[in-house]
């Protein structure tokens, strides 16, 4: 898999229309049944800030007291300041433990209302499905849902709580310099001129500079993060195949290809992280050179006027206090631009995301009469009528098939590998709409499809046979007594334990559990795609058998490669391959019979 397998650009530039689609999305929290909540939050973060700014201006202040103190050689001052300064130490470290809570709260809130969003997005009307049928999946979208939400929100947060301290603390500490610094007399050629504010003018020439410098060096690091975090979904999603094929990947003895397959994608992740490093390498240049000079700039400007006696010790420590804060306001952009780079790589990667779910939406409603209709009927027959399957890119699969199935009705349908059974089953399921025709069913019908290889959710062999109404109110005795109906009387004591049974139970073992689990939540409809053929013959049957037994007014289709030797159909019909698609029509055998 590559970037460009995916459909996403590793954008050089930081783009607004995804920062604004991202605050679109995820602004929601502050809207609806969280807000209350999510302002509280963000308010009292922001006076968590404030009164944190009040601290660091009350210490600016102390720092001139103090010095002056010393300057005069006044004892008494000098020990009551030292007083003061413990009071304003343990005031700073109140209100910090005050951000800390609210602001991590604030993001653990957040991201789980978007993973929830999101989840909701991808989730809603198979979305998850369709992307994939339709090979338009953004890749990784499990990364996408669990990490990316989390570096595109949790910094976000941090960057907010930043900016909002540099606008605020460069207001406060510009007035310091303003109102301490004053106005400063230099001769240019002989002509005296007065430069008002210059202080204030220093700080302001001095991080423009340094910041435009550092922003010109740090372009390239949103498209770095943009291809690194790519590169980081891709290894491992290689990795998670391998654990989910393990055992076909050990008796082919792949796992020295597999080695090899890793260790490509890694470097691939390498490679970019060094870009990267080498980014931030460029950058410490310019701060290491920067950073220390800092403090240094205002003494050297604060000097002619100390040793002319315009400022005192105290004042001139106090002006190298704000020019400091004023400069970290000034280059808050340039000290957090990799991390803003990492926020909007990750939040674009949220939006292709969201942005694909709502596509194929949008696709599938723009079909109009191209697709097939799911109606509710008058009484309790689901009936096919004129149904015709076609792929996404239109290419048909069955053509006209029209099927009605009573209450109590079990109707076989065979065809080869090739006929389009599962396209017919996923046609009934609603879950395929590409095509012509319509099924009706009627109000309040359930469902329950029975694939070849059926699925075992993470959890415990109860929640297994629960799926998917884990809610459903049935006694262990009777879970127990179906265990053994199907033949899997062995695992009956293993009901509460969790284990990973899509590996443990082998593909037979997983039939008779779907068997289980229909007999569990007792269906109106039970289609069986396949969903017996690991089990030999006479396992069918017995199955099958208890199945029409234990649930005599469910309709069962059954789809199968070959049309059963047992009586246990009503109908029997064949799904015959063609040119335009596959037609449905009675077997020879029960044609022979009428």
């Amino acid at each position: 898999m590559t970037e460009q397998s995916t459909g996403e650009s590793t954008s050089l530039r930081l783009d607004p229309v995804v920062a604004r689609a991202f605050a679109r999305f995820s602004g929601g929290f502050w809207k609806g049944e969280t807000a209350r909540a999510a302002w509280a939050l963000t308010l009292g973060l922001a006076a968590f800030l404030l009164l944190s700014l009040v601290a660091t201006v009350a210490l600016n202040r102390w720092n001139r007291w103090f010095f002056d103190a010393l300057e005069r050689k006044d004892a008494e001052t000098a020990a009551l300041a030292v007083l003061v300064f413990a009071g304003i130490i343990a005031a700073m470290a109140a209100v910090g433990v005050g951000i800390v809570l609210t602001r991590e709260t604030l993001q653990v809130r957040w991201r789980a209302w978007i993973v929830d969003r999101l989840l909701g997005t991808w989730l809603a009307r198979d979305r998850y499905y369709h992307l994939g049928v339709t090979h338009t999946e953004p890749a990784n979208p499990e990364y996408r849902i669990a990490d990316d939400t989390r570096w595109a929100t949790e910094p976000l947060v941090d960057l907010a709580i930043g900016l909002f301290s540099a606008l605020t603390g460069a207001a406060a500490f510009i007035s310091i310099l303003w109102s301490v610094g004053g106005s400063i007399d230099v001769s240019v050629a002989g002509v005296a001129l007065t430069i008002p504010a210059y202080m204030v003018l220093l700080a302001l020439a001095y991080g423009g500079f340094m910041s435009g410098l550092m922003l010109y060096v740090c372009r390239p690091l949103v498209s770095c993060f943009a291809r690194k975090n790519e590169a980081e979904g891709i290894f491992r999603f290689a990795l998670m195949r391998l654990r989910e094929n393990a055992e076909s990947v050990a008796l082919l003895r792949g796992a020295e290809s597999e080695k090899q397959a890793f260790k490509a994608a890694y470097d691939t992740v390498v490679t970019r992280w060094l870009a990267i490093v080498r980014q931030h390498g460029r950058l410490t240049w310019i701060t290491n050179s920067s950073g220390p000079m800092i403090p240094i700039v205002p003494l050297l400007f604060a000097a002619p006027k100390y040793f002319s006696g315009e400022l005192t010790l105290g004042e001139v420590t106090q002006l190298a206090g704000a020019f400091v804060q004023v400069q970290m306001a000034i280059s808050w952009l340039v000290d957090n631009y990799n991390r803003i780079a990492e926020c909007y790589a990750s939040a674009r990667r949220v939006m292709v995301l969201v942005e694909a779910s709502e596509a194929v939406e949008a696709g599938l409603a723009g079909l109009d009469g191209r697709k097939i209709v799911m109606t509710t009927s008058a009484d309790a027959t689901i009936s096919l009528s004129g149904v015709s399957v076609h792929d996404p890119a239109g290419r048909p699969l069955v053509n006209s098939a029209s099927l009605s199935l009573a209450p109590g009705e079990r109707v076989g349908i065979s065809g080869n590998s090739s006929a389009g059974k599962t396209a017919l089953v996923r046609a009934i399921a609603g879950l395929w709409p590409w095509g012509r025709g319509r099924v009706d069913t009627p109000r309040g019908l359930t469902t329950m499809i029975m694939p070849q290889k059926p699925y075992m959710p993470m959890g415990t062999l109860r929640s297994a046979l629960l799926y998917p109404f884990n809610q459903k109110a049935i006694g262990d005795d009777r879970l127990i007594e179906i265990l053994t109906g199907v033949g899997l009387q062995h695992l009956a004591h293993r009901l509460s334990e969790e284990d990973r049974w899509d590996q443990i139970l082998g593909t037979g073992e997983r039939q008779r559990i779907a068997v289980a689990r229909a007999l569990v939540h007792a269906p109106d409809v039970l289609v069986v795609d396949d969903g017996l053929s690991s089990l030999e013959a006479s396992a069918q049957k017995a199955l099958l058998d208890l199945v029409a037994a234990e649930m005599p007014h469910t309709a069962i289709l059954n789809f199968g490669q070959r049309e059963r030797a047992d009586d246990f159909d009503h109908r029997r019909l064949v799904l015959e391959t063609r040119s335009g698609g596959s037609i449905l029509r009675a077997s020879a055998e029960m044609a022979a019979k009428a």
